[in-house]
């Protein structure tokens, strides 16, 4: 069960009195955000919007989407990083998810016993890593725990960032992670290209993703040698506050352009195939805003992230990309 902290909400809304407030989260606990609107809104009797457009991360917060509304306070739940607050009237607020993990970890010391392994998870489950560490060591594995870097507290990743797992990755085994997310473990599995396992307690299993993030890659890798036959390229800058990567865009024009290519450049908010669909005369496109929209999700055209732009490149130098996902940031 998913627990916000409510009591940091309202502490927040006494201390500002604000007219209004939005939330937000990741659609998995959107009920939960629900209900604590609800809950501000009959302990205050100001209105709560809930923001219901998904959000990925500290990279696409929606804070636009508040400002619009008025809204004098926007509380981002449940993207735990190593500061409370992102910008002016944005507060961030922890959701942890109270289930336990004592079962399946055994399950894991039984697989992995004897191993060397590091140990990580996502902002829902960073509250249990030395719970876990404990049952593990104390069943036969060797558990290192990577220091946070950048937004990541010790043992935490995102997404496209993996810090605490790639420096760890010549002094481990395998990696763990803790939760349901084979979206954040692949990721782990791809750039430090060593076996990941999540432990999922609802099921009580422990999986093994290795081969699921390299069906990824390959995906990944194919897009890459496809979109090097193109001769139109279409760059696409995000427009979410934190995927506005203009210079990167720019320099990626400029250097496709001295190869011969022809480039064109577009801004998306949401970068869908339907989308692209309507963008003629353009045979592959490079968008700078996440890179797993290019990893996880089916185009008609080779659609590139930052990475793949970058073995791209190299493929058109004629030079090896060899290991180009495996790298502690995708960005």
């Amino acid at each position: 069960m998913i627990v916000i902290d409510e009591k940091r909400i309202f502490q927040e809304i006494e201390e500002k009195n604000p007219a209004s407030v939005s939330l937000n989260g990741p659609d998995g606990i959107l009920p939960q955000v629900q209900e604590t609107a609800k809950n501000i809104t009959k302990k205050f009797g100001i209105p709560a919007y809930v923001l219901a457009d998904t959000t990925w991360g500290t990279c696409d917060l929606n804070s636009n989407g508040s400002k619009v509304l008025g809204a004098e306070i926007q509380f981002n739940i449940g993207h735990t990083i190593n500061t409370e607050t992102y910008e002016k009237n944005l507060i961030l607020i922890d959701a942890y998810d109270d289930v336990e993990f004592d079962s399946v970890a055994k399950k894991c010391a039984e697989i992995l016993k004897g191993k060397i392994i590091s140990l990580v998870t996502d902002s829902q489950h960073l509250h249990q890593v030395d719970k876990v560490e404990k049952i593990l060591t104390d069943n036969g594995i060797t558990v290192k725990i990577g220091k946070g870097k950048g937004q990541l507290n010790d043992g935490q990743v995102f997404g496209c960032e993996f810090y605490p797992a790639t420096d760890l990755k010549k002094e481990v085994d395998a990696y763990v992670f803790l939760g349901q997310s084979n979206f954040h473990a692949s990721g782990i599995a791809l750039s430090t290209n060593l076996p990941t396992y999540v432990l999922d307690p609802y099921f009580n299993e422990v999986r093994e993703v290795t081969e699921f993030a390299q069906k990824l890659k390959k995906k990944a890798t194919l897009a890459i040698y496809k979109a090097a036959e193109a001769k139109t390229f279409g760059v696409i800058v995000g427009l979410k506050e934190g995927q506005l990567s203009k210079v990167f865009a720019l320099k990626i024009k400029e250097e496709l352009e001295a190869e011969g290519k022809e480039v064109q450049l577009f801004a998306l908010t949401d970068i869908t195939n339907d989308r692209l669909r309507n963008l003629k005369g353009i045979d592959a496109f490079i968008q700078v805003a996440c890179p797993r929209i290019s990893t996880d999700n089916q185009f008609d055209k080779p659609v590139l992230s930052s990475p793949q732009a970058n073995a791209l490149l190299k493929i058109l130098r004629n030079e090896s990309i060899g290991g180009y996902l495996e790298i502690p940031h995708w960005l």
